[in-house]
């Protein structure tokens, strides 16, 4: 069995405005429902969170 997919790199800080991780663009709720989502659910997430980022440094 191989491991779920995850962004997360350790860096767990809540931007207090977007709500989003500063480390993987999570929301709080994706954080917490993360083990509960499927692989194919996941992979949609993690599609979104490149841009996210972007948006949180500019």
């Amino acid at each position: 069995m191989s491991a779920a997919s995850t962004p997360c790199i350790k860096v767990c800080v809540i931007d207090p405005q977007t709500r989003l991780c500063e480390g993987c663009g999570r929301t709080l709720s994706e954080i917490a429902q993360w083990s509960q989502l499927d692989e194919a659910e996941r992979l949609a997430i993690m599609a979104e969170l490149p841009e996210r980022l972007r948006q949180l440094k500019s």
